[in-house]
């Protein structure tokens, strides 16, 4: 099991990323849409939990200071080992920076994090194909240029579990 610290984006936003991944279904690429339990909220996490304290968590998240609701654009994807494919957005300057401040935070609250989310480590990115194969990558990639470019604006934040799907929504975005 392991607990996710993501940004959420509005209702507009959500929807367009849950068309891609339909888009992506209907072609027999899996998304976040159907993996495991199927409840995967479109995100941009900040940091993935392997160990954790849950109250001590979100006492720390909870102190960090509150972010406005911000946009980003996507121009195009990534491929991760394992047939996983992303959107790559373009984030404003600060993010990086609250990406950083939030890991630090989670650090300092006993959780162990996932090395991808260390800082410096950190690549943005907004789930799309969740298991493509080899043959698939170059469909998955037509059917997100053809989307492209998408503008998702992120209005809130939340602590989840990704293998049970339940969320906690955190006071502020970070």
């Amino acid at each position: 099991m392991t607990m996710a610290v993501c940004l959420l984006f509005d209702t507009r936003s959500d929807r367009r990323v849950r068309e891609l991944w339909s888009r992506l279904e209907a072609e027999g690429i899996a998304t976040l849409a159907t993996h495991t339990h199927g409840r995967h909220h479109p995100h941009l996490s900040y940091a993935v939990l392997r160990s954790w304290d849950q109250q001590r968590v979100q006492s720390a998240l909870a102190a960090l200071p509150r972010a406005e609701p911000f946009s980003m654009t996507v121009h195009g994807t990534l491929t991760f080992p394992g047939g996983r494919a992303a959107l790559a957005p373009s984030i404003p300057p600060d993010v990086a920076l609250r990406q950083a401040r939030t890991v630090t935070a989670l650090r300092e609250a006993g959780a162990d994090l996932h090395r991808h989310y260390e800082p410096g480590d950190w690549v943005p990115h907004i789930s799309a194909a969740t298991r493509a194969s080899g043959s698939q990558i170059p469909t998955m990639a037509r059917i997100v240029a053809d989307f492209l470019p998408i503008t998702l604006r992120v209005d809130r934040a939340a602590l989840i579990d990704t293998a049970a799907g339940e969320s906690w929504p955190l006071p502020h975005i970070l």
